[in-house]
């Protein structure tokens, strides 16, 4: 029999402006008056961020914002946060934005009241503890991060993503409203939500996996697959981006609660050397993974193919995995999702930084064929010549 354990103590209000209604959530997890706000310049700048900060203000809370995040978040913009944090004596955080708001703002909550760097806890050289309360109001449907334990965050002096995972890091309460998706603009709609597909196919393979997981990943890929096109047409289409924030949360229960693996660990070594968004990290490097890790659970990947409806019931597993892999591969191209060789900076002399950066990635161990540094570069190279 296996073993696994699954734990998700995360409050979840779904629904078309609630995040208006923000203090009615917060009252009774009593996180204090005052609250560091976290977001990033283009959520502020599209306007979201304010009404919630009226909200809050309205309700008693006193409000510090902090926006100075990038798309792949730094450790020197958390420990600029976790400063002011401190400084002002804040008690909580409230992430509003993408995964980069929400890793940040986990990240904050940690460093805030204990001081340190991300990578002091991440090499184990401090203990997780005493971590502010965090609240996520996601603005993509993408990284999940408002159910999971994690946070990735760049380390700027070596390129390398360090992921904070730790069962305190979950936030508290999720507050999901579509409404506030609408104005993602396309690319980065396309992005995140190729970003939880692939959440929910690692999670769902790894080795890491639970049946609980498989449950979520198993809807998540359904719900991504049939409603990121309609959302990626029509933004404003409410029932496919409350899909699609529906699908991320389900990926990232899935996830969050076992692991990712290789594609995840070839995308964050390219978003740590180029700033390469990570979903479209993710997207360029799925299909030579997929066609890679098949070879170790022929009946489990062809039971991916059918759940992503990419192959009939009725297929044979190898005819129903090569139909997968054309039919990711299609998927992303409608999505406008760029190659690898066409990326900003992306370099084959990088190549042997990138596998190394890859390999040295915790989730490795997670994938579900065993991978060495031989394979990473076959992989890389075979997705830098897809064109």
């Amino acid at each position: 029999m296996q073993s696994y354990s699954y734990f998700c103590p995360v409050r979840i209000e779904m629904g078309s402006g609630k995040a208006g209604r923000l203090p009615e959530w917060l009252q009774p997890l009593r996180i204090g008056s005052s609250v560091m706000l976290v977001s990033d310049p283009g959520v502020v700048k599209a306007g979201l961020t304010a009404p919630i900060e009226a909200a809050l203000e309205a309700a008693g809370y006193w409000v510090v914002r902090f926006d100075a995040l990038s798309p792949n978040p730094r450790d020197t913009e958390c420990l600029a946060g976790a400063r002011l944090f401190a400084e002002q004596g804040m008690e909580a955080v409230v992430a509003v934005g993408g995964g980069s708001a929400m890793d940040t703002g986990k990240a904050i909550a940690l460093l805030g009241p204990n001081g340190g760097t991300p990578s002091d806890y991440c090499d184990g050289r401090r203990p997780y503890a005493s971590i502010a309360p965090v609240v996520c109001i996601p603005t993509t449907a993408g990284t999940g991060s408002e159910v999971t334990r994690s946070a990735v965050i760049t380390e700027s002096s070596t390129h390398r993503k360090l992921t904070l995972k730790h069962a305190s890091l979950r936030p508290l309460l999720a507050v999901l409203d579509p409404t506030l998706t609408y104005t993602v603009p396309k690319p980065v709609t396309a992005a995140t939500g190729v970003d939880a597909l692939v959440h929910a196919i690692e999670g769902y393979t790894c080795r890491a996996t639970n049946p609980i997981s498989q449950a979520m990943g198993a809807r998540a890929m359904q719900t991504i697959v049939s409603a990121l096109p309609v959302a990626y047409r029509d933004p404003e289409h409410e029932q496919a981006r409350s899909r699609m924030l529906e699908g991320s949360l389900l990926a990232g229960l899935c996830f969050g609660s076992s692991d990712v693996a290789a594609v995840h660990c070839l995308a964050e070594a390219l978003g740590g050397l180029y700033d390469t968004p990570h979903g479209v990290a993710n997207a360029v490097f799925l299909p030579q993974v997929l066609q890679f890790n098949s070879g170790e659970n022929k009946p489990m990947h062809a039971d991916l193919a059918r759940l992503m409806r990419f192959a009939e019931e009725t297929d044979r597993d190898e005819t129903a995995i090569d139909k997968m892999i054309v039919g990711i591969r299609e998927f992303t191209r409608a999505l406008e999702i760029p190659k690898l060789r066409s990326l900003p900076g992306v370099r084959q002399a990088d190549f042997p930084r990138i596998v190394e950066l890859a390999s040295q990635n915790s989730s490795t161990a997670s994938n579900i064929r065993p991978i060495d540094t031989r394979d990473y570069m076959q992989i890389l190279q075979r997705t830098y010549d897809d064109i």
